[in-house]
């Protein structure tokens, strides 16, 4: 007994001339410590990435950027701002020649006339930078000269446009009080050919992994997935593709098997995803793998017919899913499903209104093959008033299989139908952010579809000036309620909205943007998950009961 107090006092002296604190923990009061090892605590991201692909190719094609961070983050130096990324050829073996893939001839990447108008919550800001390239990657971006984009203060919006088909995808960080919900809006007018109306996405974060429901390889659509490096080190992707027989085998490896695609550093690589599968199939899922390196991945999709829209990556397999905020006036509503597990999925079908939830008539349940893409076409699913589509588990359980979501939304009839999705999403933390609204066709949709909840809505001031303005929103039990957002006073330009979840259940969110064009109402909208405010950090405390060795 002697021997372990002298041995627990000495070891006791050296961690006090160590770290000048030290502190005798009895085995009951450790015991307990050790439990509040599992606290987390939440705070401010100190360095955010996002990548946003590049526009369009069309000559008739005008985009919109607005970069935006609320106000409140910690510290007083820091910045934001997006640069130019280069556009990798595949063909060209120097491209990928220190990656651990061989890139040469495999993806179906756009040629300089093929794209769209010429004829379509992982977290990187865990703490400090996570993932390969943190440091480097700014410093690789100043080296690039002027940035396209960059913010000058939190809390007001600055835009950009440009209407060179040659527009690059952008790279970029933000960092100190810039970077908790830094938040970029892509918005892409095309006047007339494939992938004609409004086209819009959130720059993401990048990531190693992604699913897309609801793309395709059919006749007369082309869906290209760009996937974008904003790292110092080149990234490796494998393309998986599911469709209703299952995964969607290329004739042979190599060239147009979507295996090892090597993504230069801070460069883009679009696929075309036709050239992946032998012959077209109408609705499939892709799988984005990032064996090494991280990227950001969306799918620009365009139609001869039916317009064009990004599809932005839906929430991670889960046994239930949420896709919020299906327009008023949709015309069409086209549910894609896959269970990406060994097992078949059984799945409730429900539609969170603005009075409560109902079945639709005819597809209340929806039986999910595993491995293999379910679609549904929801017929006269809305009704005069937007909502929300819910789907669970048809019976309760821990067991219940993962499954992907999404849905092509359609509005308008005959030659001016317009094409959006609404993958599924995750709930809102804290708070979410929407940059690039306008004075007119701006609509916010928030679904509630467990218990009631209360959020308050902040519009930023304008690019042009004005100042924020707020209101407090009260949501139903199982129901949805869109609306016109708050607009700043007084303000001119763009502005984004920010979505704070103040008490409540579960609130999921999304943003619509409508522009007539040549007599089409295009239409986009973009999910609205946690803006990355803030991480979990665990707390942490000494513990000395290892150096009791009583038995």
């Amino acid at each position: 007994m002697n021997r372990t107090v002298l041995s627990v006092g000495a070891v006791t002296v050296a961690l006090a001339a160590v770290t000048g604190v030290a502190a005798l923990t009895a085995p009951e009061e450790a015991a307990s410590s050790a439990e509040s090892l599992g606290t987390a605590a939440r705070k401010p991201v100190e360095r955010s990435t996002l990548v946003c692909p590049s526009p369009s190719t069309s000559d008739v094609a005008e985009t919109a950027y607005e970069a935006f961070t609320p106000k409140g983050g910690p510290g007083k130096k820091g910045g934001a701002a997006l640069y130019p990324a280069e556009r990798a050829d595949p063909q060209d073996p120097a491209d990928g020649k220190d990656g651990k893939g061989d890139s040469d001839g495999k993806t179906g990447s756009e040629s300089d006339s093929g794209e769209s108008g010429k004829d379509s919550n992982s977290e990187d800001d865990k703490g400090s930078e996570e993932g390969a390239g943190g440091e480097d990657t700014a410093e690789k971006e100043k080296g690039n000269g002027k940035p396209f984009l960059s913010l000058s203060s939190p809390g007001t919006p600055v835009a950009a446009e440009t209407d060179d088909p040659e527009a690059p995808a952008l790279t970029g960080t933000a960092d100190g009080p810039f970077a908790p919900g830094w938040t970029v809006q892509q918005t892409t007018t095309v006047a007339a050919g494939a992938g004609r109306g409004l086209q819009g996405t959130s720059c993401s974060v990048p990531d190693t992994s992604f699913w897309f429901p609801g793309a395709s390889t059919a006749e007369g659509r082309q869906d290209y997935v760009h996937l974008t490096n904003p790292d110092s080190t080149p990234a490796v992707v494998d393309l998986e593709l599911y469709g209703k027989e299952g995964e969607e085998k290329a004739e042979q490896a190599g060239q147009g098997s979507g295996e090892g695609i090597t993504v230069p550093p801070h460069a883009t690589v679009p696929v075309l995803l036709s050239t992946l599968t032998p012959e077209p199939v109408t609705n499939v899922t892709l799988h984005v793998v990032v064996r090494s390196g991280r990227v950001g991945a969306q799918i620009q999709s365009s139609d001869r017919k039916l317009g064009g829209d990004w599809l932005a990556p839906a929430a991670d397999p889960g046994p239930g899913q949420v896709l919020p905020g299906i327009p008023e006036d949709a015309t069409a509503v086209r549910l894609s499903v896959l269970a990406p597990g060994g097992a078949d999925a059984d799945l409730k079908v429900q539609l969170a209104g603005k009075s409560g939830r109902i079945s639709p008539a005819g597809h209340e349940s929806l039986h999910v093959k595993a491995g293999m893409v379910t679609t549904v076409d929801l017929k006269g699913l809305i009704k005069g008033e937007a909502g929300s589509l819910v789907l669970s588990p048809a019976e309760d359980g821990e067991d219940a299989p993962d499954v992907v979501a999404a849905a092509r939304v359609l509005r308008g009839k005959g030659s001016k139908q317009e094409t959006a999705f609404v993958p599924a999403t995750v709930p809102v933390q804290k708070r979410a952010t929407a940059a690039g609204n306008t004075a007119r066709g701006t609509t916010l949709a928030l679904a509630a579809p467990e218990g009631g909840a209360k959020v308050r809505v902040t519009a930023s001031p304008g690019s042009g000036g004005g100042s924020p303005k707020s209101t407090t929103v009260t949501l139903k039990a199982h129901t949805t309620k869109a609306f016109t957002p708050p607009r700043p006073a007084d303000g001119k330009g763009g502005y984004a909205v920010t979505v704070e979840r103040l008490s409540g259940g579960p609130v999921y969110a999304s943003r619509t943007l409508e522009r007539e064009q040549s007599g089409v109402s295009g239409f986009t909208v973009q999910t609205l998950p946690d803006d990355r405010s803030t991480v979990a950090v665990p707390e942490s405390a000494q513990d000395l009961s290892v150096l009791n060795d009583d038995e």
